[in-house]
């Protein structure tokens, strides 16, 4: 006997001449043609070196070994079964589990809200937060670690669906002893680029969108 797989729909036929006593029915019950569905028992008989059907004017019964083989097949199907259960189950509990990237900012300010709205929404989805700086947060996007992420970046890497959910406003803040907190102009673009700030790393949205604005002027090394 070869040792190749049987076809599992084949199994079922036998099963089902057992159950209807004969080719033609068991065949109705697997959607199978008559002439395919005998051809595929000859193959199965080949296969397995014994013949497995008795053929009679009122139908057909299985063989001894006919019918030990269908109490097997049994067996096989009822585990099939339990695998595609098994299978089903998996997948429904991956489409019920949302893991969410997200920059500090964005996670500091934004995701308890949000978080809290879709968990009172959808109850039954396992939320997984993961918190980074943007540039880490789009990476995980892209090789499927996170299912969806939010930053703050002026600008995210190609192959990746973006939309805008949300706006923000950077401000300069300084110390009330800093010149720039008794003057009564607003601080230039030129004054800003001179000055050693206190910055996010590299990587950050905050920080990129401030090197974007600022690239045209020399800067000195931030403070931090």
């Amino acid at each position: 006997m070869t040792r190749r797989w049987p076809d599992l729909v084949v199994l079922d036929l036998l099963i089902g001449v057992d159950e209807q006593g004969s080719l033609s029915a068991a065949a109705r019950k697997v959607g199978m043609a008559q002439p395919n569905a005998s051809r595929a028992i000859k193959d199965l008989e080949r296969q397995f070196g014994t013949p497995l059907l008795r053929r009679h004017p009122r139908g057909a019964t299985l063989t001894p070994h006919g019918t030990v083989l269908a109490h097997w097949a049994r067996r096989v199907l009822a585990e099939t079964t339990q695998l595609l259960e098994v299978a089903q189950s998996l997948q429904s509990e991956r489409s019920a589990t949302l893991t969410v990237g997200a920059s500090m900012t964005v996670a500091e300010h934004l995701m308890p809200r949000w978080l809290g709205a879709l968990r009172g929404a959808r109850p039954e989805v396992n939320i997984h937060l993961q918190v980074h700086n943007s540039v880490r947060v789009a990476e995980l996007v892209l090789d499927g670690t996170c299912d969806v992420g939010f930053v703050e970046s002026p600008t995210v890497p190609s192959g990746l669906h973006t939309s805008t959910v949300a706006r923000d406003r950077l401000v300069v803040v300084a110390a009330p002893s800093h010149p720039w907190a008794r003057r009564r102009l607003p601080v230039t673009v030129a004054e800003l680029a001179a000055t050693r700030l206190v910055v996010r790393e590299p990587g950050s949205g905050t920080r990129t969108t401030l090197d974007r604005a600022l690239q045209e002027y020399e800067r000195p090394a931030p403070l931090l």
